[in-house]
């Protein structure tokens, strides 16, 4: 076994024992950090609470100079860092909430090459200041990792478009380094089905990458979904499943931070004590409300998206979905919250009947974020004669707006060159579609409505159709129903 700077393997797995308190890896951690050692490229699809994180902090701790971690919230970058910090590591971030002076502080430990870890928004990383830094000749890059892969996928084309650009990071980097210098990338999500995998793999040029796919099925995880024949019939079905819950500790998913405020105002006037938890409330705030359901004060948050990510509790009872998600990544994402001690876990997802007639709200959100999609498109479409050929993103950001998404549709159609992060071409060809994000939700239709075992249907989705063929998970609302 060959590891660069004649790192043995003993080594490692004492380094790995004495920072996390562990034994041994679980299969295929070991693997992993043996990849992310030599250099190589990696795919990673590891169930929630599989341990994933571990797999590029080791080995970003072992070796001189900085890995850099690519994270899509605060709230995770801020749960890892203090965890790392914690353990007394050298691990820090950089995102635009920080004050000027922790930002400072941090731009001066790179530089001084003080750091293992640095996470960061893919906005950050392609920021002027920090970008100049980290192309500075003297600063050892080892590795970039994209944490919560599945993001590019999701968000990419749309209100993150700073994704589509990683592709071309690594070779920009490299240009200001000594030669011979090895920078190795590696994506790691719970979630993405063979075409997300595709999709990430070309989005960030992985050359010749290590995959490593694991099956996310959780035996302990019962999942079922309720038809909720009203508004105030939904609201009622979620105060049933709480009361048949006492003292159980859970997570209610919704989709708007205005129905996570509502919604927990109705359950403390029901006299239980919970918290609305989404992206608009200060970083203060949310960390106020993770200590206290990590802690047990409050043993239900009612959440947007945003909470979860990077959060490790591994007593929750169950998670219930308020509204389904849009996607059926996000919802494999989600209720892989609940169980991870492997004891029994529930997850329950409400819907509205399906025609529609007495409650219209589930088909008023599928409607909204089909119309959303198609008007960036549009937009896209018509900016696509207006951009110039070539150009560079922020100048163009500058002269018309929707740019930066409208580059990232191009991108993803097949119609775009990033030559490096900063600067596009436009190909003469036309024939490249934009993405159909519609399939995507109607996977999800698909899968609330499903007679068959639903973890079967999830195994199916995700690409393990060999595991699937013979599977019937007997524990699912489905599976009960057919008994």
């Amino acid at each position: 076994m060959h590891l660069s700077e004649q790192t043995a393997w003993s080594h490692v797995r004492a380094t790995f024992q004495k920072v996390w308190g562990y034994q041994d890896f679980r299969p295929p951690q070991g693997e992993i950090v043996h990849t992310l050692l030599a250099h190589q490229d990696a795919l990673v699809v590891m169930p929630t609470g599989g341990g994933k994180s571990i797999c590029f902090q080791l080995p970003a701790l072992i070796r001189t100079g900085v890995t850099l971690v690519v994270s899509p919230l605060v709230a995770l970058m801020e749960n890892q860092v203090q965890d790392l910090q914690q353990r007394q590591l050298s691990a820090a971030l950089l995102h635009s909430e920080l004050p000027t002076h922790q930002r400072r502080q941090t731009l001066w430990s790179l530089e001084r090459q003080r750091l293992r870890l640095l996470y960061l928004s893919p906005e950050t990383l392609l920021s002027e200041a920090v970008w100049e830094r980290l192309c500075q000749p003297n600063l050892k890059i080892n590795g970039l990792i994209l944490d919560e892969a599945h993001c590019l996928v999701q968000w990419g084309e749309t209100f993150r478009p700073a994704y589509r650009r990683l592709g071309t990071v690594r070779a920009a980097l490299l240009q200001f380094k000594p030669a011979g210098t090895q920078i190795g990338i590696a994506a790691f999500t719970a979630t993405a089905d063979p075409q997300a995998q595709q999709t990430i793999q070309q989005v960030l040029q992985l050359q010749n990458p290590q995959v490593f796919l694991l099956n996310p099925y959780r035996s302990n995880l019962h999942l079922a979904v309720q038809i909720a024949w009203t508004p105030k019939g939904r609201r009622q079905s979620l105060l049933k499943f709480i009361q048949a819950h006492p003292g159980q500790t859970g997570l209610v998913y919704v989709r708007t931070r205005r129905d996570s405020e509502s919604l927990a105002d109705w359950l403390d006037a029901k006299g239980y004590k919970t918290a609305a938890y989404h992206a608009g409330l200060s970083p203060e705030e949310r960390r106020s409300i993770e200590s206290a359901w990590i802690g047990d004060a409050i043993k239900f948050v009612v959440c947007t998206s945003a909470f979860g990510m990077g959060i490790n509790k591994p007593n929750v009872r169950w998670v219930i979905h308020f509204h389904a998600p849009a996607l059926l990544s996000e919802y494999v994402q989600e209720v892989g919250r609940a169980g991870r001690d492997g004891l029994p876990a529930e997850a329950l997802t409400l819907v509205s009947e399906p025609t529609g007639w007495l409650d219209s709200e589930d088909q008023q959100r599928q409607r909204f974020f089909r119309d959303k999609v198609r008007s960036l498109q549009k937009k896209a479409q018509q900016l696509a004669h207006q951009l110039p050929v070539e150009g560079e993103v922020r100048e163009v950001s500058r002269q018309f707006k929707d740019a930066a998404i409208a580059l990232a549709m191009l991108h993803s159609s097949g119609r775009l060159e990033w030559q490096d992060p900063f600067h596009y071409k436009i190909r003469a060809s036309t024939s490249g579609q934009f993405c159909d994000q519609s399939k995507a939700s109607q996977q999800m239709q698909q899968y609330l409505t499903t007679l068959q075992c639903r973890w079967q249907f999830l195994l199916q989705a995700f690409g393990f159709g060999a595991d699937a063929e013979n599977l019937r998970c007997g524990h699912c609302d489905r599976c009960l129903q057919h008994r």
